[in-house]
């Protein structure tokens, strides 16, 4: 076990600091995409399960996790998400200068594009893998990354951001969170772990990066002259999902673990409760490896798109 990194310190010059009004002169615009609107319809909040949260919109996920020394949030959203996410902190009766960490899962526009308000008007620390920091800090995809070809790909820069190691565990109050970078998707994939409680029953919440094979025309996952080949990688992020402990699985888009279908069999008394699944992630990966092998298979035969 990689030893825990005590936060409880370094964010403690952060509690006093007062959340920024947003300036309609430094918002910035929102991205325009042909799923955008739809991605980001508004979702009321809810309990997952004890101190975890959905906050998120109907289309991207963002996740709050209330410690008794501040707030950790996960994801951003689109640019334009932002706002909706600072409301739905606030309805849940938390107050948005509490957020002390802002976790990421990949630094695409439709997870990070939110990141740098939800900072500003926080005071929040962002923390990401070493690639995922480089891309939010410079707002825009690495090199390396499968969709670095497409254009328009940006989001606002995310200027305070601090790395984390693969397995590092972050301790914010009586809440650990543990890193599992799950590279693929993105060079800088990140799954994020942690157990909420209620009572003497505690849960394993898994809030589990993309592991879809999409990317710009000309990228191979099985490797080309300009890049290595990552299918191996890939296969072992996808094993690595598989293999977590998982009672609690939210994506990063909630479609794709079927969250509202559950919530609502969850809210209809159903058992058992499809909300808690130990075998969710597992079929989730499942889902995962064979349209990676798809997309190989593609490859191979020189018809992927």
């Amino acid at each position: 076990m990689k030893p825990a990194v005590l936060l409880c310190l370094c964010l403690a010059a952060n509690a006093g600091v007062a959340a920024a009004a947003p300036d309609p002169l430094t918002q910035p615009p929102p991205v325009a995409c042909k799923l955008c609107a739809e991605w980001n319809q508004p979702a009321a909040p809810f309990r997952l399960y004890g101190n975890t949260y959905y906050v998120g919109m109907h289309g991207l996920s963002s996740v709050l996790v209330a410690t008794s020394d501040g707030l950790v949030l996960l994801d951003g959203g689109l640019p334009q998400s932002a706002p909706l996410i600072e409301s739905n902190i606030r309805a849940l009766g938390f107050k948005l200068r509490d957020v002390k960490l802002i976790l990421n899962s990949h630094t695409h526009f439709d997870h990070a594009g939110g990141i740098a308000a939800l900072q500003r008007d926080s005071g929040a620390m962002a923390m990401a893998s070493p690639s995922g920091a480089q891309a939010l800090r410079q707002g825009h995809a690495v090199a390396d990354d499968p969709q670095a070809g497409y254009t328009g790909d940006t989001f606002p820069p995310v200027p305070k951001v601090r790395t984390v190691r693969d397995g590092e565990t972050l301790v914010l109050g009586e809440v650990s969170i543990t890193a599992h970078f799950t590279p693929g998707h993105t060079p800088g994939s990140t799954t994020w772990t942690w157990q909420s409680c209620e009572g003497q029953r505690c849960l394993n919440m898994v809030y589990a990066d993309s592991l879809t094979a999409v990317a710009a025309p000309g990228f191979r996952y099985l490797g080309d002259k300009d890049h290595p080949d990552v299918s191996g990688q890939f296969r072992a992020s996808i094993d690595r999902v598989a293999a977590l402990p998982c009672d609690v699985l939210v994506t990063v888009h909630p479609d794709v673990s079927r969250l509202w279908e559950r919530l609502d069999a969850h809210h209809k008394g159903a058992t058992p409760d499809p909300l808690f699944d130990a075998g969710a992630c597992r079929r989730y990966a499942d889902d995962a490896r064979r349209g990676l092998e798809e997309r190989l298979a593609q490859e191979r035969a020189g018809t992927a798109k």
